[in-house]
């Protein structure tokens, strides 16, 4: 089921999510609807937070921009194949910086047509559970560790633009205050109505 992502300027955004003790039969099925969702907005990666839910879950697949932004993938110190761990399911992840930091472009599907500059380690060792609830430990580079991180922000309620220089966000300001605008008006047109 293809689920509704919320925009910036939406409270969960800004929760950190709970960890996850369990993979139920409900989980599973949002691990599901979550890919369904992020698949049909052409994204590469999405947290639980942007579909409402404040979990330690995000589900990311970059398979489909490897050839504009490649990735490298490493299991047990040895070079592997994307489609090894594509789509990839991440339950209560952690992240730690594997080399030094480099700038690329990043947007976000709770940020329609919005973009910026963000400084990122590009590699980084990723250790989390995977959709069936089993251990799994890598470490990415490229697009992959740029997709990791950022999800994995979103899991601690941090989002790209925080990660901005003062600069890029400056430049974005005005679409960002409209974005808020807009979503604080709907949630408040939702109030009403209960």
């Amino acid at each position: 089921m293809i689920l509704e992502i919320v925009k910036y300027g939406e409270p969960v955004l800004r929760q950190k999510g709970a960890k996850i003790e369990n993979v139920t039969s409900e989980i599973k099925n949002l691990i599901a609807d979550m890919f369904e969702t992020m698949e049909a907005n052409h994204g590469v990666g999405l947290a639980a937070q942007q579909i409402g839910r404040a979990l330690q879950l995000t589900v990311i697949d970059v398979r489909a921009a490897q050839k504009d932004r490649p990735s490298t993938l490493e299991i047990d110190g040895q070079p592997a194949e994307l489609d090894h761990l594509m789509p990839l399911v991440l339950i209560n992840p952690m992240v730690k910086p594997a080399a030094e930091p480099v700038a690329g472009s990043e947007g976000c599907l709770s940020f329609p047509e919005i973009f910026g500059e963000i400084t990122r380690p590009e590699s980084v060792d990723v250790s989390a559970l995977d959709a069936k609830g089993k251990p799994i430990s890598f470490r990415c580079g490229g697009l992959l560790a740029r997709a990791v991180q950022h999800e994995t922000d979103h899991l601690n309620g941090i989002l790209f633009i925080d990660r901005m220089e003062r600069k890029v966000k400056a430049e974005i300001q005005e679409e960002l205050d409209v974005l808020q605008a807009v979503t604080k008006e709907k949630l408040k047109k939702a109030k009403t109505k209960n």
